[in-house]
């Protein structure tokens, strides 16, 4: 390959991280003479086990210029405010908070949470749950849209729910006309050079597909990466005891709040994701804790389900990452470069962040390798940090009414740079200043949603502990930030995609 030109990229498998990734690469590459190529057999299902977002969608989405019409009416899509936390804590007041996708009118409203949650880590009994200080949570709450009025100048951020089977089929109706080629073949082996590199996929009837880059969105098989270079891949199953799903979809029974519920359950946790269509419902559980039979029934329980219809659909996850996402010539993205569970919706996220760190690392490299190592590097640290703030849901859980749930809150596998945010939160440091001094100028996650998870769980010193207020001391006035946030809400209309 001429190291000037942009290269032939062949990607193995479709669905939504194969066609993401394609269209990203044939808009960064495809007016220089590249070319994208996606292989995928038209005998392999999606597994789609989340059908969330975060907001990074959108900004993919208006990235290629298309518009939310076209998209989400074929996609059965809905707006997406944020997770609704439900049981995840016994602590009075805390049985249910809200994780926020942040927007311009926080910056107003956010200093004052963060000023309470440090009162409040103190023992001083002032108002500190999530709720209270956040739009989104004020819209998701009165079922409002995340559009707002014209007159409103400040926008509000947002993601979706989906159908990931029809986001799959959209993107490759959208792309192949735009000239991402496409072949619906199986692929029975891959063919590697005399220097250890991939040379072509060596398909079903004798056809050879050849290329200077390879995507490896083959799921959680890993063809290329792992099976066939050889990529050691690192499991979180010590941080991370959920490995299975059980799936069950439902009609609609009332209106349709903009929001994922994530509920929590005897061995796991389970969601609730409205489409225009149906609600998508799963439980996320692990396998050492219940049986895929109990789980099932659980779940049916959850749902007023009879045992019989609608007929269930189990999944398993191999949760974890490749030691590296860039092999030689080879990128994996999608389930193939790694998992952490559904829990925040991070899949699609990860994809189009890899997706773009690489165009931009492999052609400021001259199209080589040049910048393989940093890459990687930035990758894995981006995977570790979504994990640490998922481990933290379960590990400062305030359940204690199974061996699953205690089981969690002993977890003592935990990253170094948790346990520095475990300690920052309980030794009265500032979230902001420690998550940044652990997690670098550009975190996985935002010091809110530091807040949000600790405060939203209660995660302070016991009531009884609790001191009043002193009179003077400098407190964010809960009362006058509601009144602010309700005002903002009645600039977005009500929500009803069905």
């Amino acid at each position: 390959m001429d190291a000037a030109k942009p290269p032939r990229v062949v990607v193995l498998g479709g669905g939504s991280a194969g066609w993401i990734t394609a269209c990203l690469l044939r808009r960064e590459w495809g007016g220089r003479g590249g070319s994208v190529t996606v292989v995928e057999s038209p005998a392999i299902g999606i597994i789609g086990v989340g059908e969330g977002s975060t907001p990074q969608l959108k900004a993919f989405f208006d990235h290629l210029g298309i518009a939310e019409a076209d998209w989400m009416a074929a996609c059965d899509a809905t707006y997406k405010l944020g997770i609704r936390f439900t049981g995840w804590s016994e602590r009075e007041g805390c049985e249910s908070y809200f994780h926020p996708f942040p927007g311009p009118v926080d910056l107003h409203t956010e200093p004052g949470f963060t000023h309470n949650c440090a009162l409040r880590r103190r023992g001083v009994d002032v108002p500190a749950h999530p709720d209270d200080w956040f739009l989104a949570a004020t819209l998701a709450a009165g079922r409002k849209g995340p559009q707002p009025d014209a007159n409103f100048p400040f926008p509000q951020s947002y993601g979706y729910h989906f159908d990931a089977h029809k986001l799959g089929a959209f993107l490759r109706d959208w792309a192949v006309p735009r000239g991402v080629g496409h072949r619906a073949l199986k692929v029975e082996d891959v063919e590697l050079d005399a220097h250890g590199d991939v040379a072509a996929l060596l398909c079903e009837g004798g056809e050879r597909i050849e290329g200077d880059l390879f995507v490896d969105c083959s799921g959680f098989a890993a063809l290329i990466a792992q099976q066939k270079l050889g990529e050691r891949f690192i499991p979180f199953d010590e941080n991370l005891f959920n490995d299975r799903a059980v799936v069950l979809p439902t009609p609609h029974s009332g209106p349709v709040v903009p929001q994922t519920e994530s509920v929590a359950m005897k061995a796991g946790w389970r969601w609730s994701i409205p489409l225009t269509t149906r609600v998508g419902n799963g439980y996320v559980y692990s396998s050492r804790h219940i049986s895929d039979e109990e789980a099932e029934a659980e779940l049916r329980a959850a749902l007023g389900l009879g045992p019989d219809e609608p007929q269930a659909r189990f999944l398993q996850m191999k949760v974890g990452r490749l030691e590296n996402s860039w092999t030689r010539n080879c990128l994996a993205a999608g389930l193939s470069q790694g998992f952490i569970e559904p829990l925040e919706a991070t899949a699609l996220h990860i994809v189009i962040a890899t997706a773009l760190d690489f165009a931009s690392a492999y052609e400021s490299g001259g199209f080589t390798d040049r910048h393989r190592d940093e890459f990687n590097q930035r990758i894995a640290a981006r995977y570790d940090g979504i994990r640490d703030y998922i481990v933290a849901h379960y590990r400062v859980n305030q359940r204690s009414d199974t061996d699953y749930w205690r089981e969690n809150a002993a977890n003592q596998a935990l990253s170094d740079n948790l346990k520095s945010m475990m300690t920052a939160w309980f030794t009265h440091q500032p979230i902001t200043e420690a998550n940044a001094a652990i997690y670098g100028q550009e975190p996985a996650y935002a010091a809110m949603s530091w807040h949000a998870l600790f405060a939203g769980y209660g995660t302070f010193p016991p009531r009884e502990k609790m001191q009043a207020a002193p009179q003077g001391l400098d407190v964010a006035d809960v009362e006058a930030t509601r009144a602010m946030l309700a005002a903002c809400a009645r600039n977005f209309p009500d929500y009803s995609p069905v």
